[in-house]
């Protein structure tokens, strides 16, 4: 442990000091202006950044890279061994790791072509997942062609492997804090006019492979239409979608044919005097293969939310309350999965920071406050609280089977209440392509967590720690 926290500490120290070095700058003093000066547009990159400088031609190319640094601590929790979640005796429950990740991309646009393509490299030091989820070395993340340009004819097409980002990233994300990231081989249509735009997509998952060339899972198909308007209701954007995963029998990922429908809207930034909501609900039809047998499924969920932003005020302090709902399987023997298929999220923001819990079977009340005391830097602070939807079903992870060993299963005598997290969470933007970033989270064991472990050592709290440094280059 002290090895790897003297490489962590090593490794950010290195790249914080180059950021802090890089931003210093004599200071001098100038006349009073007589009007604001302009606000300086959103860096491009180190590289980008100095080439548009030098010419104008350059502001058609994307050249550049990033360099990213995670150290992260887990004691007595670790998204890499859910079944060992919150055990104080009898499991090795500990984790933690470096994770370092640096990307280079090369990129034009021009008023009706564009190409990108970027690789990335990922490595672990220390990790005790024995799945390397942090490991892939240097690989093709995205290479897409776009053809098409919406100011003048609303068809545009974009071909190639991507991410792909949609609504709040609940169903469909790049799911950048991971290591790898989430990326898709597959073909985009777009219509786009300035009422509303529509997406049509299909396509596969690409699958992180460490040492080989990541290759597209052929099993799982995954398309849909999802559509978007900020005049359909002027204070909102509104959104619908349809979306299906087709997955075919014969490897990791149990065979389904799935469809969601749902729609989300969100208020638009200033139209509410302060006042912000959101809300999203859709429902899961089709089937999936459990234990051998074909179920019909039936799925809902739900999110809502809303908050208040006192934007004159000193620090600009935000107050918001949410509730997630995914409903759980009320009888294993009646021929219907009720679970969620949540598709391929971004995680990491909405359940917890602690990535101990997905949207499937729960009731999830959070309290998130934030603040920005100096314009460079974000503090949030949010308090979860989650029960199981149903007691009947298991208690799942963000991904993969429910918790079914070390205590835990199926348990419908037990409390419904799991327990509660508190996540702080600290953003510093150091220079305008330089960032850090460090949290601390805390889980506070329920009724439900202390009966599963009563029989296998007793449950605890668990606890989480991180920093990170981001240079985009």
């Amino acid at each position: 442990m002290s090895n790897l926290s003297t490489t962590a500490a090593g490794a950010l120290v290195l790249a914080i000091t180059s950021s802090v070095y890089a931003q210093q700058a004599p200071a001098t003093k100038s006349a009073p202006a007589t009007k604001p000066a302009a606000k300086a547009p959103p860096s491009a990159g180190l590289v980008n950044d100095w080439l548009r400088q030098q010419s104008a031609a350059w502001a058609a190319w994307d050249i550049g890279g990033q360099f990213r640094a995670r150290y992260e601590l887990f004691e007595n929790g670790s998204p890499a061994f859910p079944n060992r979640d919150f055990q104080r005796t009898g499991a090795a429950n500990d984790n933690s790791y470096l994770w370092l990740r640096e990307k280079l991309h090369l990129g034009y646009t021009s008023s009706w072509f564009g190409a990108y393509a970027e690789g990335r490299n990922s490595n672990s030091i220390g990790d005790n997942d024995p799945k390397n989820l942090g490991e892939d070395s240097f690989d093709l993340h995205q290479a897409y062609v776009t053809l098409g340009n919406p100011k003048e004819f609303p068809l545009s097409l974009k071909v190639g492997r991507q991410e792909m980002m949609y609504g709040d990233d609940r169903l469909i994300g790049a799911s950048d804090w991971g290591n790898t990231g989430r990326v898709f081989d597959t073909a985009k249509v777009r219509f786009e006019n300035k009422q509303f735009w529509v997406d049509a997509f299909a396509g596969r998952i690409v699958v992180p492979n460490d040492k080989k060339f990541n290759d597209p899972d052929h099993r799982d198909w995954f398309s849909g239409v999802y559509a978007s308007s900020k005049t359909l209701v002027p204070i909102q954007e509104s959104q619908f979608y349809v979306l299906s995963r087709n997955v075919a029998a014969g490897g990791s990922t149990a065979a389904r044919d799935i469809y969601t429908v749902g729609a989300r809207v969100k208020s638009l930034p200033g139209k509410l005097k302060g006042w912000d909501y959101a809300a999203e609900v859709l429902g899961q039809f089709g089937s999936i293969v459990q234990s051998g047998k074909r179920l019909d499924q039936e799925a809902f969920a739900a999110s809502v939310g809303g908050g208040f932003t006192w934007a004159e005020v000193f620090a600009s302090p935000r107050v918001g309350v949410e509730y997630n709902y995914s409903s759980g399987d009320s009888d294993k023997n009646d021929g219907k999965s009720q679970v969620l298929d949540n598709l391929f999220p971004t995680n990491h923001k909405h359940y917890g920071l602690m990535d101990f819990i997905g949207w499937r079977n729960i009731h999830n009340p959070r309290l998130s406050l934030s603040a920005k005391p100096h314009k460079k830097l974000t503090v949030g602070l949010d308090y979860h609280l989650f029960w199981l939807a149903d007691t009947h079903d298991s208690f799942y992870p963000q991904s993969g089977s429910g918790r079914s060993s070390n205590g835990y299963g199926k348990n419908p005598a037990f409390d419904s209440f799991v327990g509660s997290e508190l996540d702080l969470d600290v953003n510093y933007a150091v220079t305008p392509w330089a960032g850090l970033r460090a949290g601390y989270g805390h889980f506070f064991t329920g009724g439900y967590v202390d009966s599963s472990k009563a029989g296998v050592g007793g449950a605890t709290g668990a606890d989480w720690f991180y920093v990170q440094a981001t240079i985009n280059f």
